[in-house]
């Protein structure tokens, strides 16, 4: 399942650089969560950044894509990497709108707070705006 695409513009603004489109999709596997993998699912997000040419010149660059694995069944983790839930999304509109999408009432597995309270916490300055179709 996925989110509806939205258009945001960069954060932190960068000169030039065009607007980015995100959304959100939910994945679930065979075996429910105990099973999965982290490091494998972000190693295989990575592997399709790199298939669309994606390049990380500096920090927050412009890209053709970027994946990032936002939260995993609850799992809590510092490390190794990646760190769950995602250290920023909850800072994130351009992620917690379309998270909002298709899961309300999530709750962050650290923060215990739902997307809606998460969302009503941030400013309203670069709101993604949904793209029809």
């Amino acid at each position: 399942m996925r989110s509806r695409w939205y258009r945001t513009l960069p954060e932190p603004p960068l000169p030039g650089a065009p607007p980015f489109v995100n959304g959100v999709a939910l994945l679930e596997h065979e075996g429910g969560g105990g099973d999965a993998d982290p490091a494998r699912l972000l190693a295989a997000l990575h592997a399709l950044e790199d298939a669309a040419g994606r390049a990380r010149p500096f920090p927050n660059a412009p890209r053709t894509l970027d994946l990032d694995l936002i939260a995993m069944d609850g799992l809590q983790r510092e490390a190794p990497p990646p760190i769950l839930p995602h250290p920023r999304a909850h800072l994130r509109r351009f992620v917690l709108q379309p998270l909002a999408d298709i899961w309300p009432g999530w709750r962050h597995p650290v923060l215990g707070r739902t997307v809606e309270d998460l969302l009503a916490d941030l400013p309203d300055s670069n709101l993604p705006k949904p793209i029809p179709g």
